[in-house]
């Protein structure tokens, strides 16, 4: 038990919370080298356990082995264990499916090796393994133990008592008076004793379970509130009220805070969008006023209950989304202009979409538009068009790998000529209608790519954790020294150093123009989502949204 608890509360340096709501799912597109891979992986639940990978190969390259092994970013490659071998799946070519376990919860992820004709070929996908459920017992299984405990029981105090009685006498001896209450007191005893030891065993169980309660992952909690005086937006990081913490966890949240890292060139993306309906929606970008303090400047919204998905990434690699609810009043802003000079920018890669409801094929808002389904075009705020490429008799089902994909045509209809939108060719958000499942996504999947980029520097630095982290207050400065030269520098430049790392997603100067983005994703629930797409065209942001019914 005290190893345990001591293994839990050394992990609190690590977990604090987890990319995304309610879709666990990672999705990679993109290359290993030599070979394009789809790298689908759903994570275990409950930690240990073994997360189910799977790893697509688009090219149809024949005679190739696909290996993966878990990376932790607190050990980095040199205490990772062999690779498995996937093993090719009968009847879809190019498929490999392979169980990797994780040990350990926190900042993970999972190393695809290719070996093949074309040579051999490595990538990193980020994983963050956290412990999300609890496992019930079946109520059979549970009878069926008990009986079986009762049965062992009496078994047991039967042969303690023979052993002491009946066991004494010869062949044809009668028993005695002394035997009979030797036997008795056997009996009693062992029964106490084995009464004890179960208690026991349940006192232990207990504690163990009240502990993974404990440290069950919860999504950290914010306060959000809205200036209507200046139109600034507070994000608060609440480090006291959340569920199960404790003082020492509560100065590790802090103190971790402390070390965001920039994602396309922002520390955060907060997305507020209208509940239930769906009709509106904003991406914003906050700046840090402290550790857990974020403020932007909020654009007119319409009356009414926002959900708050906020989402950063910190030195670890752990990418995490920050939830709330917003509740913006009627004339907040006062039509006719704030009453007092905003204290907070408004940043250029913020936008603003509404739409019609959901539940509704209207817009009620002046200036909305109406969203698209599947093959159907909805128009942009430029005159352009955005159509989703999916035939509309076509299911979608929840747990199945999808390669969401869409088309942007000029006011003409000729292939509209993209541009790079905070580092990549698009953006979207996925959002069940009740707000359970969100998710902040690209052409190149579904994880962080700033938390790829932390498990690759941890990799290739081969010393200890403690040598690796520099002083809060030291990286602090730094990285909003890197911020205050990111913004400052031109579009086309900040843009270029955004993709630096990502050479698939720029266009090619010898290919056709980019008009199409597409966008791997595995739906974790059937229900409704409204998908919102967002790209770049002569200099300004394009919003569109798709609703879906996933069965």
């Amino acid at each position: 038990m005290k190893k345990l608890i001591l293994f839990l509360s050394l992990l609190l340096a690590v977990v604090k919370s987890y990319g995304h709501v309610g879709s666990p799912g990672v999705t990679f597109e993109g290359k290993a080298g030599p070979y394009k891979v789809i790298v689908s992986i759903n994570p275990p639940d409950v930690i240990p356990g073994t997360a189910n990978v799977t790893v697509y190969l688009e090219d149809g390259v024949k005679g190739v082995k696909v290996f993966a092994k878990p990376v932790y970013w607190t050990i980095g490659a040199d205490g990772t264990p062999r690779a498995d071998q996937a093993t090719a799946f009968a009847g879809q070519p190019g498929r490999f499916d392979v169980k990797i376990w994780f040990m350990n919860m926190g900042t993970s992820s999972i190393e695809i090796m290719i070996d093949g004709p074309l040579g051999k070929g490595t990538v990193l996908v980020p994983v963050m393994a956290v412990s999300t459920a609890k496992r019930a017992m079946p109520a059979g299984l549970g009878w069926a133990l008990l009986g079986m405990a009762v049965f062992l029981v009496v078994l047991m105090v039967t042969i303690i008592s023979s052993s002491m009685g009946d066991s004494q006498l010869n062949p044809g001896e009668e028993i005695t008076k002394r035997l009979r209450r030797r036997r008795a007191i056997g009996g009693v005893s062992s029964l106490v004793i084995l009464v004890l030891i179960l208690w026991g065993g349940l006192s232990w169980w207990n504690a163990a379970a009240a502990n993974y309660n404990k440290f069950l992952y919860r999504p950290l909690q914010a306060t959000t509130t809205v200036n209507g005086q200046d139109g600034t937006l507070t994000l608060t990081v609440d480090t006291v009220q959340l569920n199960n913490m404790t003082q020492r966890r509560r100065m590790n949240i802090t103190r971790k805070m402390s070390y965001p890292v920039p994602d396309h060139g922002k520390l955060m993306h907060l997305f507020l969008i209208k509940a239930g309906e769906l009709d509106v929606f904003a991406h914003l970008h906050p700046q840090r006023v402290d550790s857990v303090t974020f403020t932007a400047k909020i654009p007119n919204l319409p009356a009414g209950k926002y959900w708050v998905y906020a989402d950063i990434t910190r030195l670890s690699g752990f990418a995490e989304t920050i939830v709330d609810t917003l509740d913006v009043k009627e004339n907040i802003f006062h039509n006719a202009g704030l009453t007092t000079k905003p204290t907070v920018a408004v940043d250029p890669d913020d936008t603003y979409y509404l739409s019609n409801a959901i539940n509704s094929k209207t817009a009620t808002r002046t200036g909305a538009a109406i969203c698209g389904s599947p093959g159907i075009e909805t128009k942009l705020n430029d005159g352009s068009t955005a159509v989703w490429m999916q035939s509309p008799g076509k299911e979608i089902k929840a747990g199945e790998l999808s390669n969401l994909q869409f088309e942007i045509l000029d006011p003409e209809g000729k292939p509209a000529k993209l541009e790079p939108y905070m580092g990549m060719m698009a953006h979207a958000v996925i959002l069940k209608d009740d707000g359970s499942v969100y998710i902040h996504l690209h052409p190149a999947g579904s994880y962080s790519m700033a938390s790829q980029k932390a498990l690759l520097d941890r990799i290739a630095f081969h010393k200890p954790l403690d040598k690796y982290l520099p002083q809060p207050k030291v990286f602090a400065d730094s990285v909003d020294h890197f911020m205050t030269r990111l913004n400052a520098m031109p579009e086309a430049d900040r843009s270029k150093l955004l993709m630096a790392n990502m050479p698939d997603m720029a266009p090619s100067k010898t290919g056709p123009m980019v008009h199409q983005i597409s966008f791997p994703y595995t739906f974790p629930q059937p229900g409704k989502y409204r998908i919102w797409i967002q790209a770049k065209r002569n200099g300004a942001i394009l919003n569109s949204a798709f609703d879906a019914e996933v069965k």
